[in-house]
This record gives C-alpha cells, structure tokens and sequence, in this order.
C-alpha cells in the first residue's frame, strides 16, 4: 500500500490515538508506581518504629511477633505491587514504539457488524476501560489471525465454539509509532513481514516471534491437551521460539494456577540460556527456571564425583584413539539406552534380598552402630517392602539407637570438657531458658545443676548434630560400593535377555576404574543417578507442571525415562531435529525424536527452514537422509562457497580475507564454527595475533556481537550473520554422525556460508549437485575469489 493511500492515512491516524492513549496511561502508571516505590522506601526507612516491641512478658513477646510479622508482609506487598506495576510500565513503553501487528475484521455468525480486532503483545482497553483497543496476541479470539486465511474461520471461547468470517487480514510494521509497512495477507503470516524481521543481521539474544507465527507453530503455542508433545523441526523452523511462546501462553491462560516456578526448560548450555532469556520478558512473563541436564546431575552428584560434562565426551569421540576408545563407544551406546536400565533395575531387585553395601556409624573415632547390624536389620525387614520404604524404616531404627546413645553419653567426662568450649552465644541461650524456665515457678531448684545438664545436653546435641543428617539422608548406605557390584560380581552377570554388548567385561573393567576415581563419564552418570534413586527413593518434584526438554535429539531414552520418573505430574515438550543428532548415542539407540517412539504422543512437524537464505537451505538439505522435506523460506542470497586449499598458510591467509569481507559487509556476528573444541583453540591461537575474535566455551554464559570462535556442538540453537566453516575436508568430516555435526554447523549461517577444505572435501559435500554452492581451488595466497 503507498503511505499517501487514505487507508494507510486512516490507519496511521489510529495508530496516533492508540499510542496517545498508551501515553496517557503511562503517565498515570508512572505516578502510581513513584508513590508505591515512596512508600516502600519509607517503609523501610521506619520499618521498627511501627513496630510494638516489648520483650517484658510472655503476652507482650507474642505481640511483638505479631506486629513484625504483619509489618513485614506489608512491605513484601508494597514490594511485589511496585515490581508488578513496573512490569506493566515496560510493557506500555513497548505498545507505545510498535502497538499492534496485526488486523483481523471478524463478522460472527448471527451478527449484522463485523469487528475490527487488532493484535498486539498485550492487551489495551480505552479510557473508560470499555472495549479494546488491542488484543492480546494470547487471547482466544486471536488465533484467528494466525490460523485463517479471510473466509469461513472459528476460534474456541471459554465454553463455546465462535464461527464466523474473517472479510479483512492485515499486518502492519509499526517502527517509533509510525506504519513503515502494512499488507493485507492469506492464510500464513505474508512473506513481506518475514522478509522484514529476517533480512536483519543476527542479534546476540533471541526475540519474540509473535508477529511473524506460523499456523503450524500456533498448534504448538495453543496446544492444551497433550501430555507428552514432540515438535521435530528442522533447523531454523522457529521450534525454540514457539516453545517460548507456548510459555507465554500457558502463563497466560492459566495465569490463576500457574506460574513461571511451575516450568523448567532443560537446554543444551548456558550459553544458549542466556541466548533465550530475554523471550519472555520481552512479553511482560517471567522467566522459568532454565538448567541444563548437567547442570541438574552435578546439583544431585556434584558433591562425591565428578561429572564428565557431555561436550567433553564429545570431544573425546571425536578426538579419540587408544585401546580403550572402541569399548568406550559400545558403552556409550549400551548405558544409553533401555536394555540396560532393565538390567539395573533386574539388579537391585535381586539387591532387595541380598548384596547391599553398608557404612559403619562412628561417633568421635569409634564404630558405635557396625554396618553388619544395620545389614542385619535391613534384610530382617518383610522383603514385601521396596528397598526405598526399607531404608526409610532402617533410618527410624538408627535414629531411635542414636537417642539413646545420647543420653547415655551426656554424663561423660569429655562431655564437661566440651562445655567450656560452648561459644558466648550459647551460654546466654542456655541462660534466657533457665529464666524462662523460672518464671512460671517458684520451686528454682538448683540452678547450676540444671546450667550443667543443658550445657552437657546441648554439646552432645550438637555433636551429634551432623551424624543424625547423615542418617536422615540414608547416608549409612554405601551407594558407589553397591553400584559397583553389578560390574564385579558374577552372580549380579547380566542374563542372556539383557543382550549386552560383546565386549561388556571390558566396559566392566573401565567403569569400575572410574568409579573408585570418583569419575562419571557422561554415560555413567544418569545410569548411576538412576539406581541409586531406586535404592533410596525418587523424592519427585511435582511442583513442575510442565517440562521442556530443547535439542531432544541429544537426550537418551534413559535420561528421558529418569526425567519421567523426577517430574511425574510435568506434561512435556520435547524440541529437537532428529538430523542434528551429534551424540555417540545417537548411533546405537533411536532418539526421542523417532516415530517409533513407544510412549502415547503428539507429534507436531516443523519442515520450513526461516533462519537461513534459500541458497543456504538448498545446500544444507541435499546432503541428509530425508532433506527433500526441508522447505526454504523464499529469501535470496548468495550460494554457499567451498574453498579448496592445499596449506595451512594458504587456509589461514584465505579465512582472514573472507572475514574482513564479511565485516565490510556489515555483517555483525560472524562465527568460524569448528568441529571439536581442540581445532578452536588452535584457531583462535593464530588468529587472535591478526583480529579481535572471542573463542567461546562450555562455560560460556553470553556472547557479543564481533568474531567468534565455536565449536559445532556448542552453536546449537544459534545463529549468525555469517558462518565460516573451518576445516571441511574428508579428513574432518566422513563418519555417519558427522554428518549431524557439519549440518547443525552449516545451519548456524543466516544469510553467507563460506567452507573451507585442507585437502578433499568432505563425501558429504561432494555428494551435492555442484550448481548448489561455489567451488574454487586455491594453489598459492591471493585477495579474494569474490
């Protein structure tokens, strides 16, 4: 439409009036929040002078407590009112740069007037609170927008079904209050306003898509009624985006009873944590709670092993060698998958009657209660019982053991000694009871006598203090020793139905040598986290409603069983793109992504690729097994290029140019992507002497726009303006899971892919028609081949 067309006049004249009244509102949020913000100040600035405190009776104490207690929960008020209200402000300032996004003039069915209904990232009444200037994006009526094209269309209200007809369907680019763009659409959102967000450069945290979803990404925003929902999506689809959306839209629909506690996002790394963070506070939500699966072992394990993180066994796969580097592989394939959970929990069911590993109970040197008795015990139990239910019993048996030993021991010599070692505190505790004690009664019998017997009481409490968490941890069990069995101990041999692996003693051998290092590799730690909830108990967290499990793909059917077990009352949505598989696992075992998948699920499919140019999109999909189904988004740009070198000079001398060309293109973030951590650090040795570049790690927790140096696996989920392919020759990449590897690399790149090969490419390349991609063949250093 031209900007002097009267409709484009008349919609820029609403837009003036919506933004006034924003303004409007905003001035008078604005002096609503200074005065609550005043008064929190205030309140803490004479938070106990409107305080009783008295401390004289026993009545006068209550009081006291009372009245901080009343005078606290009026500040915490005061206090989550001010941050609510400033929640609210942010979200006006927003509406009053860019209002809405969208139009739909919806006719209901029965009705004679058709409603103009305009779509914005909140919800906006009028002066008098009366109609709405502009609907949430959330609401239900909203979805028409993104699920019709203009005709027959109904959306799900509270209790009924609205039908109607959609007559007008129109999105705006609405840029400082003012239209810069506005097309009347059909069924997908118009490729006008894609071509408008995605032929930006790459920004350093990802934005809210709500202007631009998708009808396939609305069915995964709304959907209400699965409890397990699978979204395979190829690379670059928006799966991530629309599952931060469908955060937002779970929080808001069910904003009475949910709240961003309620959810956990498990992703790949902290770098991508921070890469997402912003989403949802951009859409006025809280953030959920954001961990990776490492993160969630170490916080369980951390404090008696060392967890081997899954990028350093990445590394090892694809670095290794040795003796040991084949049975490894088989391991991690076998501990990944669903035989060997049978086989632990077939172990500890044969540890319900005999083999579980025991501690001995010291107390200051000496065995006081001997593993052999507690083992006794343990086993004399009715077998009925889970092992879980028994230790929980065993544990109430010590305690009771422990209550006795202490008061027996009160009257020992060390006990006394022990007193005179009590700190100042402590004595004037034991003093205020003694006082307390005296002023309901008039017989004060021997005060010193009594002194004695709290102090004695006190010291041996407190001394036992530790021993008696140890045991309410059922500590007194020795886990590691227990778990070590299953690989040392014939009778606990794995039974021909558990199939393992030919070269199981092997893996046997090396598990156990880990283990007595206080080492888990990757593999080992959830198996091992695994039984010994089975030994102790699950201690499930049903606070979280719903999980979200990001690079799905990446997950074994044993992590994703374990996770099961810990949020049992969670629904799920699993993310993931079955070709970016990159874990040694991934070759022996089906991942979640798999329509052979047994467990009752929804399956959403994702199959066009937005992130990247369409050039970019035709090269990526020809090498993987099922890439005719990937469709471009229709963006232009140049075909990818493949460098042909013959020396690590000449590959180092042609790198430098193409990035100084993509930094006078404009190009903001450009990433040199290599295949293992240990090529990166050999790039960013050389290269940091000639440029600024960053080198980014599994501790990464942010990134800057500029140059950067990553390895593949660590780039999921992420792109860049510009992506640069360090090495891709036969000699980097020709294994199977390789492949997974080199697409998620090449996928990164949103609008230029540049590869670069010491020697012969990659099969993977040389597979693809050559009208795909430039290929050039450099024998000596020159400027530039563009």
């Amino acid at each position: 439409m031209d900007p002097n067309d009267k409709e484009w006049i008349s919609e820029q004249d609403r837009v003036n009036k919506v933004v006034e009244e924003v303004k409007n509102k905003i001035v008078k949020l604005s002096e609503r929040t200074a005065k609550i913000k005043d008064r929190v100040i205030d309140i803490r600035k004479n938070f106990w002078e409107d305080v009783t405190v008295n401390l004289d009776e026993p009545d006068d104490i209550i009081e006291t407590q009372a009245s901080l207690k009343q005078q606290a929960e009026f500040l915490s008020e005061r206090e989550r009112s001010h941050g609510q209200l400033s929640e609210q402000l942010k979200t006006l300032e927003r509406l009053e740069d860019s209002p809405y996004f969208g139009r739909i003039d919806f006719k209901e069915e029965g009705e004679k007037d058709t409603e103009s209904i305009y779509i914005g990232i909140s919800s906006l009444m009028d002066k008098n609170e009366d109609d709405f200037l502009i609907y949430d994006w959330r609401a239900p009526i909203s979805s028409l927008y993104y699920d019709y094209p203009p005709g027959k269309a109904q959306f799900e209200a509270v209790d009924q079904t609205i039908h109607g007809e959609i007559e007008v369907k129109r999105q705006y680019i609405i840029r400082n209050a003012k239209i810069k763009g506005m097309f009347d659409t059909g069924l997908t959102i118009g490729d006008h306003l894609l071509q408008s967000v995605l032929g930006n450069n790459a920004n350093t945290q990802m934005k809210s898509i709500v202007a631009t979803i998708q009808r396939e990404q609305n069915q995964i925003i709304r959907n209400e009624k699965s409890d397990l929902l699978v979204v395979q999506g190829v690379a670059g689809s928006g799966k991530t985006s629309a599952a931060l959306q469908r955060v937002a839209y779970l929080l808001y629909r069910y904003r009475e009873m949910l709240t961003a506690d309620n959810i956990v996002l498990f992703s790949p790394n902290p770098l991508f944590n921070s890469y997402v963070a912003t989403v949802l506070p951009e859409l006025g939500e809280e953030n959920m709670k954001q961990t990776t699966f490492h993160q969630y072992l170490d916080s369980e394990l951390g404090k008696q092993f060392t967890i081997e993180t899954p990028f350093e066994q990445m590394e090892f796969y694809l670095n290794g060698s040795g003796d040991t580097y084949a049975d490894r592989v088989q391991g991690i394939g076998y501990k990944a998958g669903l035989d060997f959970k049978r086989l632990l929990e077939d172990f500890v069911s044969q540890l319900g009657e005999k083999g579980i590993q025991f501690r001995n109970l010291t107390f200051r040197g000496k065995r006081i209660i001997t593993k052999i008795e507690i083992e006794n015990y343990f086993y004399r139990l009715d077998d009925n019982l889970s092992i879980p239910n028994r230790m929980e019993l065993v544990s109430k048996w010590l305690l009771g053991r422990l209550k006795e030993m202490e008061q027996a021991e009160q009257n020992k010599d060390w006990v006394l000694e022990e007193t005179e070692l009590l700190g100042k505190d402590e004595y004037l505790d034991i003093h205020q009871q003694l006082q307390d004690e005296n002023m309901f009664t008039e017989d004060t019998f021997d005060d010193f006598l009594r002194e004695e017997y709290l102090l004695r009481k006190r010291v041996v409490s407190k001394k036992l203090k530790p021993l008696k968490q140890k045991v309410k941890r059922l500590f007194f069990v020795d886990i590691k020793k227990t778990y070590t069995k299953l690989y040392v101990e014939k009778r606990f041999a794995p039974k021909k139905v558990h199939q393992v692996p030919s070269n199981w003693d092997n893996i046997c051998k090396q598990t156990v040598i880990n283990l007595q290092d206080k080492y888990l590799t990757w593999e080992d730690a959830t198996p091992f986290l695994y039984f010994k909830k089975l030994m102790l108990g699950f201690n499930a967290n049903r606070l979280i409603q719903h999980l979200f499990i990001d690079e799905a793909q990446d997950y074994s059917p044993l992590q994703f069983a374990f996770l099961r077990k810990m949020f049992p009352s969670s629904r799920v949505t699993l993310l993931g793109d079955i070709n970016q598989a990159i874990y040694a696992h991934a070759i022996h075992e089906e991942t979640l992504l798999s329509d052979k998948m047994k467990e009752k699920h929804e399956r959403i499919t994702l199959t066009r690729s937005y992130r990247s140019t369409k050039p970019i999109v035709e090269f990526t999909k020809s090498f993987m097994e099922h890439g005719h189904l990937i469709e471009p988004f229709n963006r232009e740009g140049e075909k990818p290029q493949l460098v042909e070198v013959e020396s690590t000079e000449i590959l180092n001398e042609k790198i430098v140019q193409q990035i100084n060309e993509y930094q006078e293109t404009g190009y903001e973030t450009i990433a040199i992507i290599t295949k293992t951590m240990k090529e990166a650090k050999f790039v960013y040795q050389w290269l940091s002497n000639r440029l600024e570049v960053k080198i980014m790690d599994e501790a990464a927790h942010t990134f800057q726009k500029g140059l950067l140096i990553i390895p593949a696996y660590l780039a999921k989920g992420i792109e860049f303006d510009a992506v640069i392919i360090h090495n891709a020759s036969k000699s980097h990449y020709n294994k199977e899971l390789e492949r997974n590897l080199f697409y998620t690399a090449c996928t990164r790149a949103m609008h230029d892919l540049s590869m670069f090969s010491l020697g012969q490419p990659s099969p993977f390349i040389e597979q693809i028609s050559k009208d795909k991609f430039k290929h050039y063949k450099v024998h000596a250093i020159q400027k530039s081949n563009r």
